[in-house]
């Protein structure tokens, strides 16, 4: 992005309080109106919902959940996981950040119009048409959020958030009650269609004019100017492609059990809104390769180009300078990190064998002595086990009890309370040593394709069963069948177990719920699978004492929730100001 952009982003954002939320001008001595003649300074007012975007950090919260728990007593995920979690005390509440964003988005749709991008009318309207389509998608995109964290059951109806489509100023009237979830839902695939008719699928540079959309050479737009609006200078901003992913998320949310009972949108709908995205990737040949370890591929990321994407990537975070940010956090003690996120026993046990069967099926051949041996090669990719070797020089991480180094279970304030550490999300070659501290470029995805290709097969499985297609060109055994292979799962036998359940849709739906605990792990996503399915949210968090070569499953931590917390909170003081507000069941 270009940063005096940016910079107006900040000085925004920075500079925002109550009032500011609606006459964001004010702070900065500047009237609203100044927008008019300053696209830069107009901009500011979009590039607020790029900044706000839930997606742009790690939230880890997997530590709430039965895949993690956290070291640190004092983090906010350890907090929720142990009966903590409140309408007054919600680290996941996405309330005042996604209802700011969408009143800034809001304001620029008024504004827009009168903005003067360019000298030239046509090309000022190829800009105003772009804007508009950014700040409808991006709008799209914040309501996704705000039902994910706060749609929910209140007295038999199933609500969402009070919709809301024009700049708000304090004589407006706050007192909104909560729409249906149904009428969100539309109001997002609307917001979708609008914007899908002003943005191009991907921005790229044209090198003629017959790759320019006809509804702009009618203008008399050349390849320069299109280039100007929507070439490649304008990667990582919202896409076509990326808003039909958006559609996708939102969907597989409102088909899922815990919503599908208010609304309209139905498996299909879900199935069929990612199969546009997969289609669009190539189909099922279009799953990268190296998706896995796509946050250590280390030549694709260090090699990367401005605002280009590794092949696993569907859309990013800009990527700036090198950083040991993460891997301070997380490495084992002996790498100098503070061990933050422990994965448990629970997520370990989830890892098939690599033969592809489930530990506990006969055919795993599954040895509670060696339990880390013939396992699915994603195991040791994704979490350190004991005798994993980590870190720039490789260096052997013991965990057990009696492994002589601080990285031994519950040795210091740092160390694993499950036996394991998190190895996702780091680069291996980042050097934590204060005598050669070495950092590295990391790469941040919004979304990856596997989240795609995962919501296409679950959807689908749900949808017409296994192997059907419902129209498109693969099924969901299709999907998870590619997925596994490429994990190296079942390479030996034909994945004789993926070939047993391909007939059974309650077999394949526990196969394709545990293959996207497993790729998505530590990505923020369990925590609210786990609601939308209306699952177990109570399975204690389990680890691995190992002393003397014998391993002993251990309770670590307590998962304290209550069946209505499927659904998250109305922040409590926003029940408290506004009478018209109804509170999700049991908060």
């Amino acid at each position: 992005m270009n940063k005096k952009l940016v910079y107006v982003v900040v000085v925004l954002v920075a500079a925002s309080g109550c009032s500011d939320l609606f006459e964001p001008a004010i702070r900065n001595n500047r009237d609203l109106s100044d927008i008019h003649d300053e696209p830069k300074y107009a901009a500011g007012l979009l590039y607020n919902g790029y900044t706000r975007l839930p997606t742009n950090g790690w939230s880890f919260s997997d530590m709430a959940t039965d895949n993690a728990v956290s070291n640190d007593e004092t983090n906010a995920y350890y907090t929720v996981a142990t009966g903590q979690w409140a309408s007054d005390n919600n680290p996941l509440n996405q309330w005042t950040n996604s209802r700011a964003a969408i009143q800034y988005l809001n304001l620029m749709l008024e504004e827009v119009d009168m903005v003067k991008f360019s000298d030239d009318p046509v090309i000022n309207q190829l800009f105003v048409e772009r804007t508009k389509g950014e700040a409808y998608g991006l709008r799209a995109l914040f309501m996704y959020h705000l039902l994910q964290a706060h749609g929910g059951d209140a007295n038999g109806e199933l609500l969402g958030v009070p919709i809301v489509l024009e700049p708000e100023d304090p004589s407006s009237d706050f007192n909104q009650p909560r729409a249906t979830f149904e009428a969100c839902m539309q109001q997002l695939y609307s917001d979708v269609e609008t914007a899908l008719g002003l943005l191009p699928h991907d921005y790229e540079d044209v090198s003629n004019v017959s790759a320019i959309p006809a509804k702009y050479t009618s203008l008399g737009i050349g390849v320069s100017e299109y280039n100007r609006v929507f070439g490649q200078v304008m990667r990582l901003r919202l896409s076509g492609r990326i808003l039909r992913a958006v559609r996708a998320q939102a969907a597989l949310l409102a088909a899922s059990p815990a919503f599908s009972h208010g609304n309209t949108t139905t498996w299909a709908d879900a199935a069929n809104y990612a199969a546009e995205v997969i289609d669009l990737n190539g189909g099922i040949t279009g799953l990268a390769p190296n998706g896995v370890t796509w946050y250590d591929n280390r030549n694709e990321i260090d090699g990367l180009g401005s605002g280009v994407n590794p092949r696993e990537i569907l859309w990013r975070t800009n990527i700036e300078g090198t950083s040991s940010t993460l891997e301070a956090q997380h490495f084992p003690p002996t790498l100098y990190g503070a061990g933050l996120l422990n994965p448990t026993q629970n997520l370990v046990d989830a890892f098939p064998m690599a033969n592809g069967y489930p530990i506990t099926a006969e055919q795993a051949q599954y040895n509670d002595n060696t339990p880390y041996a013939n396992r699915d090669p994603r195991l040791q990719q994704f979490i350190i086990v004991n005798g994993s070797t980590a870190g720039a020089n490789n260096t052997a991480i013991y965990t057990a009890v009696d492994g002589g180094t601080n990285d031994g279970l519950n040795r210091v304030e740092t160390s694993t309370r499950t036996g394991y550490y998190m190895r996702k999300l780091l680069r291996g070659d980042v050097n934590l040593n204060p005598t050669s501290v070495n950092a590295q470029r990391h790469i941040k995805p919004h979304i990856r394709y596997t989240e795609i290709y995962l919501i296409y097969a679950e959807a689908a499985n749900e949808a017409w069963g296994p192997t059907a297609t419902g129209g498109n060109n693969y099924s969901a055994y299709d999907v998870i069948k590619a997925i596994r292979q490429r994990a190296g799962i079942g390479l030996d036998n034909g994945d004789a177990y993926l070939e047993s359940v391909k007939a059974d849709q309650a077999a394949m739906r526990e196969l394709i719920r545990n293959e996207r605990r497993l790729e998505l792990c530590f990505e923020g996503f369990r925590f609210w699978d786990l609601r939308r399915w209306k699952a177990n949210l109570t399975e204690t968090a389990k680890g691995d004492h190992i002393e003397n070569g014998n391993h002993r499953i251990i309770d670590v931590e307590d998962r304290v929730y209550r069946d209505f917390m499927i659904y998250g909170p109305i922040p409590y003081s926003e029940i408290l100001k506004f009478s018209a507000l109804r509170q999700n069941n049991g908060w």
